[in-house]
């Protein structure tokens, strides 16, 4: 018998070599016998969005100039909370990388935060999706301080007359 044969475990047998030569491929339950399930860039996305926000130490998603626009979008009557401000994913059939931008906490240490997102964000989209996440890649824009949110005029006397 000289075709390749395909078992149900994706393992492919090469023609002409030993029964040791196998090329495994990695399962999917995302492309089936019975079909194919495709999932959006922006599904992912918010996922992803989702898990990152549930990390202690996340302040925020997003450059400063993302931010100020979901602050607006959030003003609007009907408006709603962009879960995947601040996230970018590239998704294959079988795999997704994310690319985060976020305003950490201050005083949180950024490579234990960059860890727990990395692992929760993997996890949700794993458990979610099927899709093997390759990479998780993380840049920190800004610091949050609670100062930032207080302001420095404590009386309401206007400044100039």
């Amino acid at each position: 018998m000289s075709e390749t044969t395909t078992d149900k475990t994706n393992t492919t047998r090469v023609p002409g070599s030993p029964s040791s030569a196998v090329a495994t491929a990695p399962a999917s339950l995302l492309v089936t016998e019975h079909g194919k399930t495709t999932i959006s860039d922006a599904v992912v996305a918010k996922i992803a969005g989702i898990a990152t926000r549930e990390v202690s130490g996340v302040h925020a998603l997003g450059g400063s100039t993302a931010r100020a626009v979901g602050a607006f979008r959030e003003r609007i009557p009907g408006g709603r909370t962009n879960h995947s401000q601040g996230v970018s994913v590239e998704v294959g059939e079988r795999e997704a990388a994310v690319d985060l931008e976020l305003v950490a906490e201050y005083g949180v240490s950024i490579t234990d935060l960059s860890t727990g997102i990395r692992r929760n964000v993997i996890m949700a989209i794993e458990r979610m999706t099927g899709l093997s996440v390759t990479e998780v890649n993380i840049t920190v824009q800004d610091v949050y301080l609670p100062a930032d949110d207080e302001n420095d005029d404590t009386d309401d006397t206007p400044r100039v007359q």
